[in-house]
C-alpha cells in the first residue's frame, strides 16, 4: 500500500472529521479511500463500459398516468432493468429504486428519461462501472455472466 500525505485547512479538516465521525468511519484513510474509488470510478467510466446502478427517485402518484409511463419505460427497457422496489410514502408520494445492468451511456440516457418525467422528483442515478465476463461457457443459451466493480 502506497502513503500520501494532503494539506487541509483548518476548517476544512474539521468539516472532514466531523462528517467521517457522522458517517461511521474510523479513520481518515478509509474516508479518503471511498471518496477517490468514487471519483475514479465516475471519471473512467465510459459510454461504452459496463455497469451497474440504483436509480432512486420520487414520485407523486396522481400525476397524470406517470405511474403507468413509468412501468411502460421499465417494460421497454427490461434488457436495462433488473428489479424495482416500490414504496408508498404518503397519499400521494412514492419511492421507487430501480436496479439497472447495461452499457453506461444506455443506463445514464434511461435514468435521464425517467428523471426528467413531469411529476418526478428528487431523482438521483448511483452508477458502478463494472466488467463483465462469462467464465462458463453458454450452453443453448443458458449460463451467467460475473459483474466485476
Amino acid at each position: 500500500m502506497e502513503r500520501i500525505t494532503i494539506s487541509l485547512e483548518d476548517d476544512l479538516a474539521r468539516k472532514f472529521d466531523e462528517l467521517i465521525r457522522s458517517k461511521g468511519y474510523v479513520n481518515r484513510s478509509e474516508a479518503m479511500r471511498d471518496i477517490l474509488r468514487d471519483y475514479v470510478s465516475e471519471q473512467t467510466s465510459t459510454a461504452n463500459s459496463d455497469c451497474i446502478a440504483t436509480l432512486g427517485y420520487v414520485y407523486n402518484h396522481h400525476a397524470l398516468d406517470l405511474a403507468e409511463r413509468l412501468t411502460s419505460a421499465q417494460h421497454e427497457h427490461h434488457d436495462l432493468t433488473l428489479s424495482t422496489l416500490h414504496v408508498h410514502l404518503d397519499h400521494d408520494n412514492c419511492l421507487e429504486v430501480t436496479v439497472l445492468r447495461g452499457r453506461t451511456q444506455q443506463v445514464k440516457a434511461f435514468a435521464d428519461a425517467v428523471i426528467a418525467q413531469k411529476g418526478v422528483h428528487h431523482g438521483k442515478l448511483h452508477l458502478i462501472p463494472v466488467e463483465t465476463t462469462t467464465p462458463y461457457k453458454l450452453v443453448r443459451g443458458h449460463g451467467h455472466v460475473h459483474l466485476t466493480p
